[in-house]
């Protein structure tokens, strides 16, 4: 006889083992409470009424949701329109905008909302911020193989099924998650998050860095000359070096040196599914969108800016302070502190322009912003 199905579970009423209702998971739970005149403290906000300095804040929430006991923000003029319809106990916002909010309800006025929003997340979710051990175990994991040779000092969590190569070392505090491997001779600082399955060759790595699940790092570039025979092989023998307090997003490669090295500089931010060739040099602060392609030799300043898919051709240079729009293709070398938009990329304003006129030959009519 054919079994008959049960149907969706509803959401709320999961079974487990199909013996008893599950609840719900939470993933990110506040670490602790503070009151509205702490977080004006730490945030460098001002408490409207001082009256409401003891009011206990549980946690945040969107602007839209807002529950009891949660913090919203509103930045600049943005959902000005949702202040008669609040419904939370705290509200960070613009100085102009406090004024128009709820008398009964907890401001704090601050230059930068987001900013100060941002800097309570951290506070009240530390876990999401930072991610730590996958599973519960301390030091080194029964089910971890870490080589002779290897070194992990003391402080650090190796967790099941992760590898530390002969003459690798890994710093206090720093966690290598599952399936997580670090190669040979790789050197990995204190207190840095090494996601699963993970991949770590031909590597140093400093202090505070968070690499996410699934990037791979240290492979080799993509290096070949014509043959008689087609492509041959050019040993790539050169190494990545990641320097302090850099974050690299899920599934993100990045290509060992040819001869020199490939280098990532302190505190730069790196997306999911971004591309770094071999010989990039990529400087202080910088943020890289995702599905960005640096070809080999590409070097970036520092605090550089590439939108989501920008893709800059092999040994092109961008100056300190650049920002590439998304979808860029750039071609050519890009002077500190300017602006480039298009495929391939040109200086923003003559972006504008180009497309102002494309569309008044297609008697079409301009956009805001076009042919400035």
């Amino acid at each position: 006889m054919r079994p008959v199905s049960p149907g969706p579970v509803p959401a709320r009423e999961k079974m487990c083992n199909n013996t008893r209702p599950m609840a719900e998971p939470v993933f990110f739970v506040p670490s602790s409470t503070y009151t509205a005149g702490e977080l004006a403290v730490l945030t460098g906000a001002q408490l409207v009424n001082p009256a409401h300095a003891d009011v206990k804040i549980l946690g945040i929430a969107s602007v839209e949701a807002g529950g009891e006991g949660m913090l919203v923000y509103i930045e600049g003029k943005r959902h000005e329109a949702l202040i008669p319809t609040l419904r939370a106990t705290a509200l960070l916002c613009s100085a102009n905008i406090a004024a128009k909010a709820p008398t009964d309800m907890a401001v704090l006025a601050s230059e930068k909302p987001h900013y100060a929003f941002a800097a309570v997340a951290r506070l009240l979710y530390p876990t999401a911020a930072r991610p730590g051990p996958l599973t519960q175990e301390k030091g080194i994991s029964p089910s971890a193989f870490v080589e002779a040779g290897a070194f992990v000092e003391e402080g650090a969590v190796i967790e099941a099924g992760a590898v530390v190569c002969a003459g690798a070392a890994v710093g206090k505090g720093t966690v290598i998650a599952p399936r997580a491997v670090v190669g040979p001779h790789c050197q990995i600082g204190r207190d840095c998050f090494i996601g699963p399955g993970t991949s770590i060759q031909a590597a140093l790595i400093g202090n505070r860095v968070v690499i996410h699940a699934g990037v791979q790092i240290g492979q080799d570039g993509f290096g070949y000359v014509p043959g008689k025979n087609g492509p041959e092989k050019i040993p790539q023998i050169g190494r990545v070096i990641i320097q302090d307090d850099v974050e690299i997003g899920a599934n993100t490669t990045v290509d060992r040196g040819g001869m020199a090295d490939t280098v990532i500089g302190e505190g730069t931010k790196i997306d999911n599914l971004v591309q770094i060739a071999h010989n990039v040099r990529i400087g202080r602060g910088c943020i890289i969108a995702g599905h960005c392609g640096l070809s080999g030799s590409v070097t970036l300043g520092d605090f550089v800016m590439l939108g989501g898919r920008v893709g800059l051709a092999d040994h092109v240079a961008v100056g300190s302070g650049a920002r590439l729009a998304a979808s860029s293709g750039v071609m050519d070398n890009v002077p500190a502190g300017e602006i480039w938009a298009g495929a391939p990329a040109i200086p923003m304003r003559d972006f504008f322009r180009e497309v102002a006129s494309v569309r008044k030959l297609a008697g079409l009519k301009s956009r805001k912003g076009e042919g400035q």
